[in-house]
């Protein structure tokens, strides 16, 4: 049967915001003294979930200084720098001619959700979505359950999902959907292919992927 729903990623997928991303860990880094991210590749090939582990590879030592205490941190000085931050070029295309084949869309993020919105209304793109659903805190600590949950509410959807970490792939099994990676967001294109998944260039050339399999498996 053709796909349903396509449920989408945030940060990295939608919203381009490594570069607020390095800024804003290497700026808690630099606090405590320890090596910074050299440019965007050295941070993706590093960037992971769960996010505690990923500082913890930073360097960050969490008996002395608590997790909970560095997570609000890093939002402050992300929120510095995620103002710079835009929509990928071919974002609104894409979404436009998944809407055109009457595709429900929705939007799923590690993101606390007030602050899911606050962005997602900032660019304009809230009323792209059927629901944003986002987590209850600041923690990231994954978005599995949260996938997990609107498959239990949605279980007659054929979906898929557009993501752009390792961690997608996991939240697409999750959602009981297939799954499909972008290359040139938050991890190495090594990373992704080892999840498995197709990945791909862009959302255009995902998109074009997509909408004629789908076409296919409905005929």
């Amino acid at each position: 049967m053709e796909y349903t729903h396509c449920i989408w990623d945030f940060n990295g997928t939608i919203l381009d915001d490594i570069d607020a991303g390095v800024g804003a860990v290497n700026a808690l880094l630099a606090q405590r003294g320890l090596p910074v991210l050299e440019n965007r590749e050295a941070y993706r090939r590093v960037f992971g979930f769960p996010v505690r582990s990923y500082y913890e590879k930073l360097g960050f030592d969490f008996s002395r200084e608590p997790y909970e205490v560095v997570a609000p941190l890093w939002v402050a000085e992300y929120q510095k720098r995620v103002g710079k931050s835009g929509l990928f070029d071919d974002v609104r295309e894409t979404i436009e001619r998944f809407r055109e084949r009457g595709i429900h869309q929705i939007l799923l993020s590690a993101t606390e959700r007030s602050m899911l919105r606050g962005q997602t209304d900032d660019l304009g793109i809230s009323a792209c979505f059927d629901e944003i659903l986002g987590l209850d805190t600041i923690h990231a600590h994954s978005k599995c359950e949260l996938a997990a949950q609107w498959r239990r509410e949605n279980p007659q959807a054929k979906a898929f999902f557009l993501g752009d970490t390792d961690h997608d792939a996991e939240a697409a099994t999750a959602a009981g959907a297939d799954c499909f990676l972008i290359a040139g967001g938050h991890q190495t294109l090594e990373k992704l292919k080892a999840t498995d998944a197709p990945v791909f260039c862009s959302r255009r050339e995902a998109c074009d992927y997509i909408l004629k399999t789908s076409g296919e498996k409905e005929k």
